[in-house]
């Protein structure tokens, strides 16, 4: 990860494709991203697959809570633009390591089976481990995290006074803390790099508010449209 504004693509590059499939996340790649982040729940059958939202009713054409779903049932399923959910395993392979990933634990009880699969992509692919950031706004599923692997970068994403997360960050030995745009200024920023930690802030589309960010010595920037930030 260079020292300089990262621009971390925000579900992939969902500004152009659906969000969190390999079509967003191969826009993002193509876009030449520094990160691209995206999201995760554990469904009932046990995979560890790539979406935002508790329940499928809004991309999908289909209802109920995406951990009751099979990983069977759900390949049924079809997303706006004709896509499908993908496993973290697929969109890992999609990246292939050509970029880090910043894998939001969106959902409960996902913590071990994502680092076993990290683990396994470090043991036998092309990945390396400081390729990987884990963040959550769950900070029981970062201490998960973090009791089974004690090196991986950690990033505390926050919805409310950012401040408050340093606390949790320290404990974390997190890397950076992950606050929404809305609670972003110079005072907040000068804290938390103080206290030691990076800022990646989250999601910063509009072109003033791009100007603003970059105005501050902040370390990167979730968008939906990163070919907005260069």
């Amino acid at each position: 990860m260079k020292n300089k504004l990262l621009v971390i693509g925000h579900r992939g590059a969902m500004g152009h494709e659906t969000e969190n499939t390999l079509a967003s996340i191969q826009k993002a790649i193509d876009f030449n991203v520094d990160m691209i982040e995206i999201d995760v729940f554990k469904i009932k059958s046990g995979e560890i697959i790539v979406f935002h939202d508790d329940e499928v009713n809004r991309l999908t054409n289909g209802t109920g809570k995406v951990e009751d779903y099979t990983w069977k049932q759900l390949q049924e399923l079809t997303l706006v633009g004709n896509h499908k959910i993908p496993l973290l395993t697929t969109v890992l392979d999609t990246i292939n390591a050509q970029v880090p990933i910043n894998i939001e634990l969106k959902g409960s009880n996902t913590a071990t089976d994502v680092n076993t699969i990290i683990k396994d992509y470090i043991a036998i692919k092309n990945w390396k481990l400081e390729q990987f950031l884990i963040s959550s706004f769950n900070w029981k599923e970062l201490t998960a995290m973090r009791n089974v692997n004690g090196k991986i970068a950690i990033g505390v994403l926050t919805e409310e006074d950012p401040l408050q997360a340093i606390p949790m960050a320290q404990e974390l030995q997190a890397v950076s803390i992950n606050p929404d745009v809305k609670d972003v200024n110079l005072n907040v920023v000068m804290a938390i790099k103080k206290a030691g930690f990076k800022i990646y802030t989250y999601t910063v589309n509009d072109p003033q508010e791009i100007i603003k960010i970059k105005g501050m010595p902040v370390d990167g920037i979730f968008t939906n449209y990163p070919e907005r930030i260069y």
